[in-house]
């Protein structure tokens, strides 16, 4: 599949749904940092394993997070409209490359 089939979600997101992911991206963010740190400080490899595997575990929940809001909202409507083999189609495409 080359191309989304949408550019915006069917139902916008609310204002506390951006931020929750937001600040999820932001704590990860500063985790990578802290990896970096470590790395810098020549610290015990096992540490920086411990830690990157933190950030792998918070990445897919946030992924996690966005998959059930876009089943619940996006995948639904398009159901309704009609729509709901192609997207279920690209869902399915992107939850192969989360396997991955």
């Amino acid at each position: 599949m080359d191309k989304f089939l949408h550019d915006h979600p069917s139902t916008p997101r609310t204002k506390d749904e951006k931020q929750a992911v937001i600040n999820r991206l932001k704590r990860i963010e500063g985790q990578v940092r802290g990896i970096q740190k470590m790395v810098e400080e020549d610290r015990y490899c096992v540490d920086i394993l411990v830690q990157i595997s933190a950030i792998s575990a918070a990445l897919k929940k946030v992924g996690f997070s966005v998959t059930e809001r876009h089943i619940k909202h996006c995948v639904s409507d398009a159901i309704k409209s009609g729509e709901g083999n192609e997207t279920i189609e690209e869902l399915m495409e992107v939850m192969k490359q989360f396997s991955k």
